[in-house]
């Protein structure tokens, strides 16, 4: 009786047993399907600014700013409101990268005439785990900044931001060389023109980086004819972009760029060069402490921009077409959630005259207060 007992027992157990394995394994299957939903390789986030600036011992309205991109209207100004559609597959995705204010026009400034919100709009394919091949319109990849507030330490920008490339439409190819080394071509219509190529020209990029665990540099370049074919020369263009961690809360970074334009006559060439300096400290949990400082200059009128009656240039030159400015920015950043705030002081110092007094005369220097707020989802 006792073994007949024990036989029921222990076959009721092993039923329970096989019956509990197959419901965990129905459940964990159950699970993996439901992780694998179309949808969940999909993902939405962005950013909105805006910000107040104030010039001291200059005039506070709109006529003096800082010669450079975006954060130079006076008073309480919008920046922009950004939003970052993306899809990540296995082998494929696209980003559709969507922007609307002042910022975001300024950003797209070569569709001013279009209803273009478009900041980036491309496609990928992972042929294999270290070739990455893109197709549209992308950012650049020269320089230390971005348009994007959120990618940035300081809120308003350099010189060498303004006046390199925003954005490029093309196609490029990406190479993983190994787990440091890593190299880029590309063919893209002339810089900015995203939403077509007005010219029957292409320019050229290349890049190669180097990445570690305290820091990366890349060296950018990019060649090609960036206007009409016969009435602008090729333009060159050499970018180094390198940062850090040099300590536990202290960072570096730098940027140093080169670029010249070949006249198609008699003339010199024309262009600019310049370089900047990114320190920044982490003074408490929330709280950094960054500092920019930058020269940048135009030789030969490389900056000048003639547009009918209108001559303008970023600022002064003198009698060779040359001229140059020393712009240090000390920014501030402090973090309440997904809230930052950047309040920043900023001193532009030109060779020659360029900004207006509060008395209405030209001279070098302007200094400004810049509070930029971000919120980043």
């Amino acid at each position: 009786m006792f073994i007949m007992k024990t036989k029921t027992v222990t076959k009721l157990f092993n039923k329970v047993c096989l019956f509990s394995l197959a419901l965990i394994s129905f459940t964990s299957i159950a699970q993996e399907e439901e992780e694998k939903k179309w949808f969940d390789n999909f993902s939405v986030n962005g950013s909105v600014d805006g910000y107040f600036r104030y010039n001291f011992g200059a005039q506070n309205d709109n006529s003096t700013a800082p010669a450079t991109s975006f954060a130079n209207e006076s008073g309480f100004a919008l920046g922009m409101a950004n939003i970052i559609l993306g899809y990540e597959g296995e082998k494929v995705g696209f980003v559709a990268d969507l922007v609307y204010g002042q910022r975001g026009e300024d950003a797209v400034f070569n569709s001013e005439d279009s209803a273009q919100i478009v900041n980036q709009l491309y496609a990928y394919w992972n042929v294999t785990e270290k070739f990455k091949l893109t197709f549209g319109n992308f950012n650049t990849f020269l320089g230390y900044e971005v348009i994007s507030p959120t990618g940035n330490f300081n809120y308003s920008t350099s010189y060498m931001f303004s006046y390199g490339p925003f954005s490029h439409t093309g196609l490029k190819a990406d190479f993983a060389i190994n787990d440091n080394w890593s190299a880029m071509v590309a063919v893209m219509n002339p810089t900015d023109y995203t939403e077509n190529n007005p010219f029957d020209t292409y320019i050229f990029g290349a890049q190669v980086g180097y990445s570690a665990d305290n820091g990366s540099a890349y060296l950018n370049f990019r060649y090609g004819n960036e206007g009409e074919p016969g009435e602008v020369g090729p333009t060159f263009q050499a970018d180094l972009t390198t940062g850090w961690d040099l300590a536990e809360k202290f960072y570096l970074g730098v940027n140093a760029t080169y670029l010249t334009t070949e006249d198609q006559g008699d003339a010199d060439a024309s262009g600019f060069y310049g370089v900047a300096l990114y320190p920044q400290f982490k003074v408490a949990e929330k709280f950094t402490l960054g500092l920019r400082g930058e020269y940048f200059a135009q030789f030969n009128g490389g900056l000048i921009v003639v547009d009918g009656a209108d001559i303008s240039t970023p600022f002064g030159v003198d009698s060779e077409l040359d001229g140059s400015v020393i712009a240090a920015t000390l920014t501030g950043s402090y973090d309440i959630g997904n809230l930052t705030l950047k309040p920043e002081l900023r001193l532009d110092s030109t060779s020659e005259d360029t900004f207006l007094d509060n008395d209405g005369e030209l001279t070098k220097s302007l200094s400004s207060f810049v509070l930029g707020a971000i919120y980043k989802f």
